[in-house]
């Protein structure tokens, strides 16, 4: 099966109204719907952009901010329904910050098919900086949505830097990982980067990334944004030998767009140059169940120190 999907290099900017973000929404999903396009992969923190679009809304303050736009979670999520409905494509929204009931809140994705079923997954681990504002706080479990375009889960930014949320998803059958992020330098690219590239590697299944990018002074979590959208796949048989597929150019909005041909993906974990996906994972656990064995390769100490120059 052959399933054309794009990711976006999302730019956040200062809208004027709920009316003119949803416009932004609709002109790109009708944009890549009109490529082709039946998986569409939008960024994390993207609903937050709407903060900077409402009316008595502080600048920089993060927590207004997060109560502002998830007042409108209802709206934003029947609008994206609505989307999905019309071009008869699979959505993975933007995420959003939605309150768990004691002042903290979830950075939830929220995936629409056209169907009308809606597939959530909250981020599991939170960054640094999402700790340490004392706003945000992990979800969980992690997911995997069966749909008419295969196997789908979803690793919110920093979360793909963790091999074994991934490889839960992958022994549960994906074939397509989304990865939407935010990252605001060019090392917090590169590491979401790295870690998607390695899981379509190790799990040999396309990973989707899609950032933000562009500068929003009034927000403490979209301020600066750096990224490329970017498919990336296995470096095997029927893949690129880079294990990209497409990749945008760095800080360029847009989308970029792929065949996802599932039976390369099925063709690999069944007889590829190597197997990640399968034996060499159990056979990892065996030799590391008593953890990593120390082994001294320090020069001996006083005399005998000395009696070999050292």
């Amino acid at each position: 099966m052959i399933v054309r999907a794009a990711a976006a290099a999302w730019p956040i900017e200062r809208l004027a109204g709920l009316g003119a973000w949803e416009a932004k929404i609709g002109s790109w999903v009708g944009e890549a719907s009109g490529r082709g396009a039946r998986l569409l992969v939008l960024p994390e923190y993207g609903a937050l952009e709407l903060a900077g679009a409402l009316d008595g809304v502080p600048d920089g303050d993060l927590a207004a901010q997060c109560a502002a736009v998830a007042g409108h979670a209802a709206r934003i999520d029947a609008f994206h329904a609505m989307l999905a409905r019309e071009t008869d494509t699979h959505i993975l929204a933007a995420t959003i910050l939605l309150p768990r009931g004691d002042g903290l809140y979830v950075n939830r994705a929220r995936l629409f098919a056209p169907g009308g079923a809606v597939g959530v997954q909250d981020k599991i681990v939170p960054t640094r900086f999402e700790r340490e504002r004392g706003v945000v706080v992990g979800g969980g479990p992690a997911r995997v949505f069966d749909t008419a375009l295969g196997r789908i889960g979803i690793c919110i930014c920093y979360d793909v830097e963790f091999p074994l949320i991934a490889r839960a998803m992958a022994e549960a059958g994906v074939e397509i990982l989304l990865v939407p992020s935010c990252t605001d330098a060019l090392a917090g690219y590169s590491r979401v980067r790295v870690g998607a590239m390695a899981r379509a590697l190790e799990c040999q299944c396309y990973v989707l990334h899609a950032p933000t990018v562009g500068t929003a002074p009034w927000s403490p979590l979209l301020d600066v944004n750096v990224g490329a959208a970017a498919i990336y796949g296995p470096p095997d048989h029927g893949f690129p030998p880079t294990g990209i597929v497409t990749e945008g150019a760095l800080d360029a909005p847009g989308w970029v767009c792929a065949d996802l041909d599932l039976d390369r993906v099925r063709a690999v974990r069944r007889d590829g140059q190597v197997l990640n996906r399968a034996p060499p994972w159990p056979e990892q656990a065996a030799p590391l169940a008593g953890g990593a064995e120390i082994v001294s390769l320090a020069p001996p100490s006083g005399r005998a120190r000395r009696a070999h120059g050292l």
